[in-house]
């Protein structure tokens, strides 16, 4: 699934559409509509200009010239692309005063959503791993007695980030993915949100992690999986101390470490 440096990276690439008029809407699957008819949602969009387009966690917030937004999430496969011709897995067509915004998604995981606010399952989110203080992050590590990876890749604790980069982060760190994160002392705790800045920023400047289906809006791939230390790497060695990698499953979502490194 698209994680934060993946989203971030094709909402900078939807940069062209501020401005735009969106001249009409055509949605082909109900599935990945949330909330709306098809013909009442193409109806809501017909003659508005989109005012701007950013990240939120995993979610792409269009805001409307008007009111309302265009919520997007990519889901396991989505893509919004700024160019190409609709194929047998284009759910939605945006057509522009100058070109056209298609949504593809092959396994329809994704979802789109009119609303004249941000939706409530979007504000509920955690703080945004970019952005939380250290104070902040420490403090709600103290109280939560769950298993650090699963605590990582728990939205509401904070948006954005998701198994690669939480693999990641905690490698650099120095944490085992089964550590409890009440007991992550300070310095552990400051040297993992060190991590997640780290590895979050590195991946957005290239271009995010091609692993799967992920391009931005222009139809490029990113190249941060070739700078993964852990992540899919079980049984290459370690990048610090060749001990082969291990995968372990936490909150039924594969783990990648390294037994030697990172201690609970």
């Amino acid at each position: 699934m698209p994680e934060l440096p993946e989203v971030e990276t094709v909402v900078r690439s939807l940069a062209p559409l501020v401005g735009r008029r969106i001249v009409s809407a055509e949605f082909r699957c109900r599935r990945v509509l949330r909330g709306g008819d098809p013909d009442q949602m193409a109806a809501c969009l017909a003659g508005r200009r989109i005012a701007s387009v950013r990240r939120h966690g995993k979610f792409i917030l269009m805001s409307l010239q008007g009111g309302g937004y265009l919520v997007v999430h990519l889901g396991m496969t989505g893509r919004l692309l700024l160019s190409g011709d609709p194929g047998r897995h284009t759910h939605a067509i945006l057509s522009l005063d100058r070109g056209v915004l298609l949504y593809d998604d092959s396994r329809q995981f994704g979802c789109i959503q009119f609303s004249q606010e941000i939706p409530e399952r979007v504000l509920k989110l955690g703080p945004d791993a970019l952005e939380v203080p250290f104070e902040r992050f420490a403090a709600a590590l103290r109280r939560r007695k769950t298993r650090i990876k699963a605590l990582l890749l728990d939205q509401r604790f904070l948006r954005g980030l998701g198994n690669i980069y939480a693999d990641e982060a905690l490698f650099r760190a120095g944490i085992h993915p089964l550590a409890v994160a009440s007991r992550v002392r300070a310095g552990r705790a400051r040297r993992l949100w060190g991590g997640i800045h780290a590895v979050l920023s590195e991946a957005i400047a290239a271009g995010g992690s091609s692993i799967s289906d992920y391009v931005d809006a222009e139809g490029r791939k990113g190249f941060f999986q070739v700078s993964h230390r852990v992540y899919q790497r079980a049984g290459a060695p370690c990048v610090t101390c060749g001990t082969a990698i291990r995968r372990i499953l936490v909150a039924q979502r594969s783990s990648h470490f390294c037994p030697k490194c990172q201690k609970r």
